[in-house]
């Protein structure tokens, strides 16, 4: 399977539902779209930005 969580999350954001992906894209499942869902949160969980006055 060649789809990618950006290009899940793309589609989220672009406001297709679950069942529109899955219609989409038989080859997916709503675990594989969750697991999108909580591959992002935990990547924006460990994004730290260190900001230093100059």
């Amino acid at each position: 399977m060649r789809i990618t969580v950006y290009d899940v999350l793309g589609w989220l954001a672009a406001g297709m539902s679950f069942t529109e992906i899955l219609d989409d894209f038989p080859e997916l499942t709503e675990e594989d779209i969750r697991a999108c869902l909580e591959f992002s949160a935990d990547r924006e969980r460990r994004s730290v930005a260190v900001i230093t006055k100059e």
